[in-house]
């Protein structure tokens, strides 16, 4: 008996070796998870036997258990790495074969399909035509490295200070060249529907006059010019102009602004800028304009609602346009719930789609099948499938990854002590060979 008993006990061993081994052999290994050996022992029994004296029949392997504890996330260079912090896992696809990995290597491959270092699609929620994530619809996610087509202007925001202090221009008429017959200018960038900048510049002119009757106050004059050509008629200067007044505290006065040609309107608090034809100089000189063959909006909304006259420095408190040229792409960023962005030289993002990741009732019911993947099993459960952050599942970190959840120390010592109940083993076998040669020996 103490032969079988002995026998079980260095094959016990043996796979506790062979496990710790395994375990440092994938030290270094990204999203690998350390596995345990669960032992138990054994009794041999008859219907007549008494349980409370039986003696133990030796070892048995119970079980080989995986350990999901959170491993180190470690940061690299790489922008689609991922590693993922709390539970989940990222859902891969070989031709319709679906796994499961804690390892966040990916990459793309050459059609821009988003993969790991095996060839697996990294699944996820993709976006439609209009750049709208689809939620609930899983398929490959994938990087569009095309260019990004411009976008004509439509509107414009902006917030400014006209300084109630300043005097009324010296030199009339208006001549853009001269500063001394405006008070302040400003100027930003639009773009046509080809993606041309052109340079939209204003100019104000404080009308105050207390010598006149009435007394003129509060009153400014706006003057617009694109490329400093008039917006609608690329081959005058004239300016599209209009009159901004403000009341007593400096406040804009929506009700009374008013345009004073007829290439401005103002309608629901808004100007508008109407009917321009982006234009471009021939370069002689004197420089002679044209339309650049480009279309431009119909209108480009100008909401200047905040807009202030105080008695401090002319300043622009902010201003942003919905225009952009084209843009390469430049990068990719993804945040801590999986959502994907590209971005351009034109300064736009463009999200690109969102991972999503997987979690199991019970995580050590899973097959593992190597490359650092798992399938699911019956004792798994079916998978909950979300996004990072949501609900229980973990979060995203970008150009990182997941390291190994080995601890080398305590698998070193884990070998020592399996190495010695090996030889212990041994050690029983070796003794009771030694009493059945004694018993053979007797005469």
């Amino acid at each position: 008996m103490s032969f079988n008993i002995g026998l079980s006990g260095i094959k016990a061993a043996s796979s506790d070796l062979n496990i710790t081994g395994n375990n440092i052999a994938n030290a270094g290994t990204v999203g690998f998870k350390q596995s345990r050996a669960e032992f138990q022992d054994l009794y041999s029994s008859s219907m007549l036997a008494s349980s409370s004296n039986a003696i133990g029949s030796g070892v048995l392997l119970g079980n080989v258990a995986q350990l999901f504890n959170q491993g180190t996330i470690d940061y690299t260079e790489n922008a689609l790495d991922m590693g993922i912090n709390g539970n989940g896992f990222f859902i891969t696809s070989n031709n319709g074969s679906i796994s499961y990995t804690r390892a966040g290597y990916f990459g793309t491959d050459k059609a821009g399909n988003i993969v790991d270092n095996n060839g697996y699609n990294l699944q996820g929620y993709s976006v439609n035509a209009n750049g709208q994530i689809q939620n609930g619809v899983v398929g490959n996610l994938s990087i569009q490295t095309a260019n990004q087509a411009p976008k004509a202007t439509t509107a414009i925001t902006q917030s400014f200070n006209l300084n109630s202090s300043s005097l009324k221009p010296t030199t009339t008429p208006f001549d853009p060249a001269d500063p001394t017959s405006y008070t302040s200018s400003t100027s930003v960038n639009i773009y046509d529907a080809q993606g041309n900048a052109h340079v939209m510049t204003q100019y104000f002119l404080n009308n105050a006059d207390p010598t006149a009757a009435p007394p003129v106050a509060n009153n400014w004059t706006m003057n617009v010019l694109i490329d400093g050509r008039n917006p609608q008629d690329p081959t005058s200067t004239v300016p599209e102009s209009v009159t901004i007044p403000f009341d007593g505290a400096g406040q804009l006065d929506l009700a009374n602004i008013t345009p004073t040609t007829a290439g401005i309107s103002f309608a629901n608090n808004k100007l508008s800028i109407d009917g321009w034809v982006p234009a471009q100089s021939d370069g002689a000189t004197p420089a002679t304009w044209s339309s650049n063959g480009a279309t431009a909006s119909a209108a480009i909304s100008f909401d200047i609602r905040g807009s202030t006259q105080f008695s401090s420095a002319f300043a622009v408190n902010a201003v942003t346009q919905d225009g952009y040229t084209t843009g390469q792409l430049s990068g990719l960023e993804i945040d801590d719930t999986g959502q994907i962005f590209a971005r351009y030289t034109n300064g736009q993002s463009k999200i690109q789609g969102q991972v999503i990741l997987a979690n199991f009732a019970n995580v050590q019911g899973l097959t593992p099948v190597g490359k650092t993947q798992w399938v699911q099993s019956a004792d798994s459960g079916e998978p909950v499938i979300g996004t990072p952050r949501a609900g229980t599942l973990g979060s995203l970190t970008a150009g990182a990854l997941e390291a190994s959840n080995v601890d080398i120390s305590t698998e070193l010592v884990d070998l020592i002590v399996a190495q010695r109940n090996y030889q212990a083993n041994a050690k029983t076998i070796e003794t009771e060979n030694a009493v059945t040669q004694t018993i053979i020996n007797l005469r």
